[in-house]
């Protein structure tokens, strides 16, 4: 990696927090993706939900890259408005978001929608709402292959589900979501054993499916942790999503996966209130913290410090050199976990060559934008 690649000139340019992306290193990362898939753009459909830039859809669609995994109706749109051709929308719709998802395809009929169901009366309630425009509703059903945060368990009752679903003629069913995010060993061994044997359950389902005379269901598999794992497989897509920016977490924890960080949060020390203690402007707003306070964030260009404290807008450090540091020093920080921390920003400073290039909208942050 190269040496203070992150450090902008003329920095005082920019007011902080600020996040921070890095365009090349973005390309770069869209190609280790590629890379890793031998090079068939067709077999991913890379997740959205940790840069929600119209910007960076536009650098995957540049590179061949066509199909696009979302889990907001604003991500949705987004992902419309650039040029998206293959739209999962991989969340089962219910309320209100149902008619906005009906609204959003009617508008923009030349896009293959997709979303998710994993039981008969959700699927029914959508069934309904399609029905009414003379559309049928494109469906994957969504696979609880362990995670047990959304999904049917994969046992007989999920082959009935998906049989009853393709007799039913107000669908388009084309096959299983299976996001297995729960399977995070840093050994890739272990975490390919444990991926490899839930897979394996789906398969099991999938091939009685085709003895039943229906189509092999296509799989959609996987995130970040698991793409080295499925990426591997000729025959399904696979959708990383937080690899486009990467983070401290996912490097530490995924030395398998060479990407490379592509945006970073800029901060200042902005106090300096006892000895051995100094303030920045890096808080709960301008940084995901749902983890400990250690693990929020890694500053680059700081050494000897330990994360003490943090509130709304301060996070405080004790650091070793508290003599030589000064109030409205610039700390560059990789963030533990880039996808709520992209969402807190409204926008991202863009930077080439080490300098300030313009500002990217981080625009399906919001829940509305006009759907």
């Amino acid at each position: 990696m190269e040496e203070n690649w992150y450090t902008v000139q003329h920095v005082e340019q920019i007011d902080s927090p600020a996040l921070l992306v890095y365009p090349d290193r973005i390309a770069r990362n869209i190609g280790t993706m590629i890379d890793m898939v031998g090079g068939h753009t067709e077999r991913l459909i890379p997740h959205v939900k940790t840069h929600k830039m119209a910007e960076v859809v536009q650098m995957q669609l540049d590179a061949g890259i066509i199909k696009f995994k979302c889990a907001t109706i604003a991500e949705a749109e987004m992902l419309a408005t650039t040029g998206a051709q293959h739209v999962l929308l991989a969340y089962q719709l219910t309320g209100p978001k149902i008619n906005r998802f009906r609204a959003l395809v009617q508008a923009f009929p030349q896009i293959d929608w997709a979303s998710l169901v994993d039981n008969y009366e959700s699927a029914d309630e959508l069934g309904q709402a399609f029905s009414a425009i003379n559309r049928k509703a494109v469906i994957y059903v969504d696979v609880n292959n362990g995670m047990n945060r959304t999904g049917h368990l994969v046992n007989g009752a999920l082959g009935q589900l998906y049989h009853d679903l393709s007799q039913d003629d107000r669908f388009d069913i084309r096959g299983f979501h299976i996001y297995d995010g729960h399977f995070r060993d840093s050994d890739y061994e272990t975490r390919k054993a444990k991926a490899d044997e839930a897979f394996a359950q789906v398969r099991v389902v999938a091939d009685k499916l085709e003895r039943k005379g229906l189509l092999y269901p296509m799989m959609v598999v996987g995130g970040t942790p698991t793409f080295s794992v499925h990426a591997k497989r000729k025959d399904v897509w696979c959708s990383p999503g937080t690899c486009l920016f990467w983070d401290w977490g996912y490097a530490d924890g995924l030395p398998d996966q060479h990407f490379n960080w592509a945006a970073l949060l800029l901060t200042r020390i902005i106090s300096k209130p006892a000895e051995g203690i100094v303030t920045t402007d890096l808080g709960h707003k301008a940084v995901a913290a749902e983890n400990p306070l250690a693990k929020r964030v890694q500053f680059l260009n700081l050494a000897g410090y330990d994360v003490i404290g943090q509130s709304e807008e301060h996070l405080v450090l004790q650091v070793d050199n508290w003599e030589t540091v000064r109030v409205g020093d610039v700390l560059y920080g990789v963030p533990y976990h880039i996808c709520p921390t992209v969402a807190l920003h409204d926008e991202a400073h863009v930077i080439e060559e080490g300098r300030r290039a313009g500002c990217w909208t981080i625009a399906s942050r919001k829940r509305r934008l006009q759907y």
